[in-house]
Order: structure tokens, then C-alpha cells, then sequence
């Protein structure tokens, strides 16, 4: 067969890969529930509130159009042109794999952490379904640390029924972990495990029983945000709250500080450059034009975050009202405090049916987790079975295997220190190194391998142009702004404390070897590259130009269009 008469073919004639979505509706939707995470819910409004209100969404929108969307868009399309997961597709600039094996380890320890906020969220689900919220009131056990909301809210050392529930009764949590973590909580422990049956159940039939899950999970989620967005509007003082983050404060975008949020916000939102993106595009069909869904993912994302922040301060501008604080930036929590404080101590205010919203927002909150979590396991187990290939365990081996090892470790997030461990595993262990390997990924596409190659492979997969604003993106405007970014995180760095409460030495020394994994990929996949190419090169420097080259197993994921190319 001829070679052109093999391009035009390829529809008919290709090969299906082992494994592919049912239909294009399962990749929009499970890469809407990747995408739309707790990040959405409980990051958003407080960086937003913390970066000028209003004034926020401008450079935030401006950081979505020239980081958030090129970059999802160059991840899609990698993926599903290649056709594998992360490692592999790497095989187009050999000399920069170590980026996608640093970002495997970064998703790695993100969904321990992940899902040790499932169990967290699971156990306030199960105790929203009593005959009374447990954090509505002070209990007698807490004493005098305890106070009602009334006068006593500025008191110093008082604290709400929601705060020492989740700390006390929940967590159990340690001023410090200079005298060790101490022992796990069994009913946490017992709600981890849930979480993981329920993650390794939904991973055990790959993407056949995840694409038919991700309608559940895409949907789901906006159906409760609008039922709390309808009660937040209708609530007293729900407005003060919402014209409070709305508010724009003008002078913030001449802060630097509000842009680096902005940059960080889209660039974990999106959850970009952790290779889930590249793992879920390789199971779409090659032809497919998928343009039309990175417009829609990033704009789903972008008015969960939006509203997610009406709800929010809907919310507060009612416990504000309520408690008689005149200064709604005073009930706001960021983070987990967010979630499991300020949203709960609102909800247990409400006087129709507080349960109820109680049990919607949690059951929210771990809907989300699991499809922030799947999409990790995905990635994970899709790197191991394009290593071994034909001779790859069953999935149901690897998932369960997978689920297994993940609790194992996850139990440390459930001890009295735990929460001490997960900020420091996400600080060294993921955000640290992101944003590098981010560098590294887009210096690998547009520089190594060629804007002008990669925008070839879009057209010869889709039959579409890439224009002047994707390429200039790549090229230059999308790196160079995560680099500077980078320089102002670095500039801007000091010793990572959690609630204002110093790290000991050797929780530092675990943090730097974590950070130190992830970051040594880089130059030790780079060594190995340039070391294979020994026998056919003679200078150093012809190794590692031949070591940039796409190696011998990259090519477009269609058999017959690889031949005939």
C-alpha cells in the first residue's frame, strides 16, 4: 500500500487501541471531574478574598487564557496523539523524560493526600445524618475553650463548636509533632479505607467502569452547587457577603503577589502537568477534534470557581449577620479550614433542615475527591502498564495493588500529626516541584521537539491549523510566566510552618529528600539518555543533541498512519 493511499485510510483501517471511552461524552465528563476539584470549592474563594476580590478574576482570566487553556490544550493533544501515558509520550524528547517521571511521583503523593480528605470528608458526612450536627453546639467536654458565636467571638483562645470538633473530636490534633505523630484514629482510618475500596472499585475495570462513573461524577457536583447557590442567595446578609468578594479593590493589580496567586490558581485548578491529562486524552479516538472540549473544560472550571465563591460568601455574609461581626473577612477561613470549619459552622445555622445541606455538601466534597483521585490512579496505572507492555498484570491486580499501597500510606494522614505531614508533603512534594517539571514540560514540547513539528502532529491527527496565539503560548508566553513565576515563589520563600507552628529539623530533612525525588528525575533521566547513544556517537555533544531527538518508539498512536509516515 502506498503511503498517501495509507493516510486516507486511516479511519477505516486503523487499529483500536486495548482500551478507549465509550464516547466522547465519558472523556469530556471525566476530565471535567479531574479538572473541577476541591481546589474549586475551598482555594478559590479564599485566594480570590485574599487578592483583591473582584479585582482577582481579571489577572485570573488573563492567567486561564495564556497558561491554563494552551497548556491543557498542548497536554490533550500530546496525549491523545501518542496515544500512552505520561513516560512514554516522552519518548519525542528522551533527554527531558525525567519531567514526566517527576510528575508520576508528584501525583503520587498527591493522592494520598487526596484521599485522606475523602475520609475526613467522609466522617462529617456520616455525622451529618444525626438528629443533631455534633458542631452546632459547645460540648461540655471542651470547658471554657468553647464559645457560642455571641460576645465571646474575639475573645482570645475561644474558639467556635465547629473548630473544636473538627480538631478535637476529629482530628485530635497535636500542637506540634516535635514528640511524634501519634497513633491513628481508627474511625478515620476505618473512613480511608472507604475511600480506597470506593477508588479501587472505580479504577478495577479501567477506563470501561470510569468513563461510565464520570457522568456521575461531572454532573453530580454542579447539581448540589446550585442547591446551595439557591439557599446561600436567600439567606440574610447573603448579599453583604457577596458584594464583600466582588468588591474590587483596584489598587492589587499592581501587586505581584496577586498575580503569582492568579498563575498558581489556574495552574492547579486545571490540574495541569501532572500527567492525568495526557493518561485520560490516550484513550481517544485519534481523529478526534477535541478543541471544542478544552473551551468547555476550562470554562466549567472557571464558573465552578466563581460560584463556589458566591456560595461561600453567601454563606458567611449570613454568619456574619448572625454572629453580629460587622467585618466579614474576620469568619473567613482558607483551605481545609474552609471546608471543614466555616462551611459547617454556617450550615449548622441554617433553621430549615441543616442536616440536609450538611449531607449535600460533603456528599459534594467526596464526589469531587473521587474524581480528582481516579484520574491520579489512571495515571499511575497507565505509566506502569506501557512499561510492561504485553506482559503487564491484569488491571484488576494493578488497581487493587494500587488501592492496597495507597492506604498503607495514606494511614499517616490520620494520626493526631497528620495534618502537619499532608501540608508538608503537598508543599515539597508537589508544589514545589511542580511548577519546575511545568517548565520542563512545555521546554520539552515547544523547544526540543519544535512548536512547528508538534502543530504538524495536530494537523496530520485533527486536520486543523494551529494559530499564532497557541504557538506564541508554548513558545514563549506560557513558560515565561511560569518561570517568573517560579523566581517570585523562590525569592519569596520562607521555613514552611503549619498554623504558625515551626517544623523540627527532621521533618524539613523528609520534605527536602521528597522534593529531592522528584527533582533528581530530571537530571538523572537526562544522564541515561545521553548514556544510550555511547555506541553511535563519538563526542559528548553529538550524545546529547541525538539524545533530544523523538526515540525510536515515538510516532502517532494509528499503526497504519505510523508506517506509512
Amino acid at each position: 500500500m502506498k503511503p498517501k493511499q495509507a493516510v486516507l485510510e486511516i479511519s477505516s483501517q486503523s487499529e483500536k487501541p486495548p482500551e478507549k471511552w465509550g464516547n466522547g461524552l465519558e472523556f469530556l465528563f471525566s476530565c471535567i471531574s479531574l479538572s473541577v476539584g476541591l481546589g474549586n470549592i475551598w482555594r478559590f474563594p479564599y485566594i480570590a478574598f485574599q487578592n483583591g476580590g473582584g479585582t482577582f478574576v481579571i489577572p485570573y482570566l488573563i492567567a486561564l487564557l495564556v497558561i491554563g487553556r494552551p497548556v491543557y490544550y498542548l497536554e490533550i493533544s500530546l496525549g491523545q496523539f501518542v496515544g500512552s501515558g505520561v513516560v512514554k509520550a516522552f519518548d519525542m524528547a528522551p533527554i527531558l523524560k525525567g519531567v514526566a517521571a517527576g510528575q508520576v511521583l508528584a501525583t503520587a503523593a498527591s493522592i494520598t493526600y487526596y484521599s485522606s480528605i475523602m475520609a475526613l470528608t467522609l466522617r462529617f458526612l456520616l455525622a451529618s445524618f444525626g438528629a443533631e450536627l455534633p458542631w452546632s453546639r459547645c460540648w461540655e467536654s471542651w470547658g471554657s475553650d468553647c464559645y457560642d458565636g455571641g460576645s465571646n467571638r474575639t475573645s482570645v483562645g475561644k474558639m467556635s463548636p465547629a473548630q473544636l470538633y473538627f480538631e478535637r473530636e476529629v482530628l485530635h490534633e497535636v500542637p506540634n509533632i516535635d514528640n511524634g505523630l501519634g497513633m491513628p484514629n481508627w474511625q478515620l482510618v476505618a473512613c480511608l479505607a472507604v475511600a480506597w475500596l470506593i477508588i479501587g472499585g472505580v479504577l478495577i475495570r479501567g477506563i470501561k467502569s470510569s468513563g461510565k462513573v464520570a457522568y456521575f461524577l461531572g454532573v453530580f457536583p454542579y447539581v448540589v452547587l446550585i442547591i446551595l447557590l439557591i439557599r446561600a442567595l436567600t439567606l440574610p446578609g447573603a448579599m453583604d457577603g457577596i458584594v464583600y468578594f466582588f468588591k474590587p479593590q483596584w489598587r492589587e493589580l499592581f501587586n505581584p503577589l496577586v498575580w503569582y496567586a492568579a498563575v498558581t490558581q489556574v495552574f492547579f485548578s486545571l490540574a495541569i502537568c501532572f500527567g492525568t491529562l495526557i493518561t485520560y486524552a490516550s484513550y481517544n479516538n485519534f481523529n478526534r477534534n477535541v478543541y471544542n472540549d478544552i473551551v468547555i473544560i476550562t470554562t466549567m472550571d472557571s464558573c465552578s470557581s466563581i460560584i463556589a465563591g458566591c456560595i461561600t460568601f453567601g454563606i458567611l455574609g449570613n454568619l456574619a449577620r448572625e454572629t453580629g461581626v460587622s467585618d466579614i473577612g474576620s469568619v473567613v477561613k482558607g483551605g481545609a479550614g474552609l471546608a471543614f470549619i466555616s462551611y459547617p459552622e454556617a450550615i449548622a445555622k441554617f433553621e430549615f433542615v441543616p442536616q440536609m445541606f450538611a449531607v449535600l455538601f460533603f456528599l459534594m466534597l467526596f464526589v469531587l475527591g473521587i474524581g480528582s483521585t481516579v484520574g491520579m490512579g489512571s495515571c499511575i496505572l497507565r505509566v506502569i502498564r506501557d512499561q510492561f507492555g504485553p506482559r503487564s498484570p491484569p488491571i484488576w491486580k494493578l488497581a487493587s495493588g494500587l488501592a492496597i499501597l495507597g492506604f498503607s500510606v495514606s494511614i499517616v494522614y490520620m494520626t493526631p500529626g497528620g495534618q502537619f505531614i499532608l501540608n508538608l508533603v503537598d508543599f515539597y512534594g508537589v508544589s514545589f516541584t511542580a511548577l519546575i517539571l511545568a517548565i520542563g514540560e512545555l521546554l520539552a514540547v515547544a523547544w526540543i521537539y519544535g512548536v512547528h513539528r508538534f502543530c504538524a502532529d495536530i494537523k496530520l491527527m485533527m486536520g486543523i491549523e494551529t494559530g499564532w496565539y497557541w504557538r506564541l503560548c508554548w513558545r514563549f508566553v506560557t513558560p515565561g510566566l511560569m518561570f517568573a513565576v517560579l523566581i517570585y515563589m523562590l525569592l519569596d520563600m520562607s521555613a514552611l510552618t503549619y498554623k504558625g507552628v515551626a517544623y523540627p529539623g527532621l521533618a524539613h530533612a523528609f520534605g527536602c529528600v521528597l522534593a529531592a525525588l522528584g527533582l533528581l528525575q530530571l537530571p538523572g533521566w537526562a544522564w541515561y539518555a545521553v548514556y544510550k547513544q555511547r555506541g553511535q556517537h563519538g563526542s559528548f555533544w553529538q550524545r546529547v543533541r541525538a539524545a533530544c531527538k523523538p526515540g525510536d518508539s515515538w510516532g502517532p498512536a494509528n499503526v497504519q498512519l505510523d508506517a506509512a509516515i
